[in-house]
């Protein structure tokens, strides 16, 4: 991630200790490319996204790879990207948080 984890110094927070946890306006479910598809590609996609004070992504890494090559990893941080947040605030104010990824389920991107 581009911006510095932490909690000082306008960097990125973490949830917990007066910081909000993110909370989905609505999931965006990735895309099943043809390629996996014919592959039988199946599992799941650990990411960790920040999500900026206007509670649009800003950022997404993979953290738990599915696959290179057939590009599900891929349409999983566009997934992200897409879903909308209700801005994550402390003490009032709205800032940017990191987190990894969970849908609603609780559990990573999965196919």
């Amino acid at each position: 991630m581009s911006r510095s984890i932490g909690g000082t110094g306008g960097g990125v927070y973490r949830p917990g200790n007066g910081v909000e946890s993110p909370r989905l306006i609505r999931s965006v479910r990735p895309n099943y490319t043809a390629e996996a598809m014919r592959a039988k590609i199946q599992g799941t996609v650990e990411l960790e996204a920040v999500i900026g004070p206007d509670g649009k992504v800003t950022d997404v890494r993979v953290t738990r790879s599915l696959d290179k090559m057939f590009g599900l990893d891929e349409q999983a941080r566009k997934a992200v990207f897409a879903t909308p947040f209700v801005p994550c605030k402390k003490a009032g104010t709205p800032v940017p948080v990191s987190t990894i990824f969970w849908p609603p389920s609780r559990s990573p991107v999965a196919w």
